[in-house]
């Protein structure tokens, strides 16, 4: 992707405006209400990366979805430099606190491994939005933090094992493939507040993994009011029959809403899931368009505006 304009240009190389992102970022005006577009040239940067409050309506375009790339290694329990051990929110490889907050075609990743949460990015910010973008990690890849923060994922790749989509955001998934690795685990962890309409949902994506057959579950409630949806999504034959966890509390069965509507593949075993979840009625699934589960925001209209700044050129 390469954008006709951009306000700025990230190269490791020293060809462009700056050679770190975060550089690009702090210069970014404080609460600018335009959009500041930063093209980051191919290239992996290792850098902890943080968007704070006061620096709205950045979009970061990369130049190659598979080779641009941010990413670091940190992890809950791994000292810092006072020698304090960091908890999962620390582990984040990238904070997203601003606004209006956009990516295209980039890579965010946590390469800490399987040693317990490491979050690839942390988005508190409103009205996020993330096109053609993989998330990389094992436990905790995507932290959707903040409690009245609407998120928007279309065409995207995320992977991981453990909880690997977890938070109290509204965040849709479309058209996204949720890969599940290692040998058992959760796809998310809502903890949608009591007071929040919806929680996540999922439509048309695929649930594929390298997971053994009946080892994964679609979600477990971090907190009692979780909500997860998925609508016309193919669910892999690593899916367990029953669907859904009650994170070892049964008391969470009679708030959580788990939910589905006209799923399919191997993974879809409707006869099976456990008797607390619910298939909806052509009804209910009508109320959940983009419009309604996100409050009135239309994070299409914002894809389209950086479709109109951006084309596709030969490399």
């Amino acid at each position: 992707m390469q954008v006709e304009s951009p306000d700025f240009v990230v190269a490791r190389d020293g060809s462009g405006d700056f050679e770190s992102v975060q550089a690009a970022i702090d210069a970014v005006p404080d609460f600018r209400d335009a959009e500041t577009t930063i093209l980051l040239e191919s290239g992996t940067y290792e850098e902890k990366l943080v968007v704070p409050t006061s620096k709205t309506n950045v979009t970061l375009v990369g130049e190659d979805l598979e080779d641009t790339i941010l990413t670091y290694d940190d992890y809950n329990g791994k000292e810092n430099r006072f020698g304090e051990e960091m908890g999962t929110t620390e582990s984040s490889s990238c904070f997203l606190f601003g606004d209006d907050f956009t990516a295209r075609d980039l890579t965010f990743q946590n390469t800490a491994g399987a040693v317990g949460q490491a979050v690839a990015v942390r988005v508190d910010g409103d009205r996020a939005v993330f096109e053609n973008c993989q998330f990389l990690g094992w436990q905790d890849t995507i932290y959707t933090h903040g409690e009245d923060s609407r998120q928007y994922y279309r065409d995207c790749y995320v992977e991981g094992r453990v909880d690997f989509i977890f938070g109290w955001s509204t965040a849709v998934f479309e058209d996204c493939e949720i890969f599940c690795t290692g040998d058992e685990g959760y796809v998310t962890a809502a903890s949608t507040t009591e007071d929040t309409d919806y929680g996540y949902l999922f439509r048309n994506c695929e649930i594929t993994g390298d997971a053994p057959d009946d080892s994964f579950y679609l979600g477990r409630p971090w907190r009692p009011y979780a909500q997860t949806v998925f609508v016309h999504c193919h669910l892999g034959e690593h899916v367990r029959p029953e669907g859904w966890h009650n994170w070892r509390d049964p008391d969470k069965e009679e708030t959580a809403f788990y939910a589905e509507y006209e799923n399919e593949g191997p993974g879809f075993t409707p006869d099976e899931r456990v008797d607390w979840a619910r298939q909806l009625t052509d009804e209910e699934v009508a109320e959940y368009t983009l419009e309604t589960v996100l409050d009135g925001w239309e994070p299409l209209e914002r894809l389209a505006d950086v479709d109109a700044r951006s084309s596709t050129v030969d490399r």
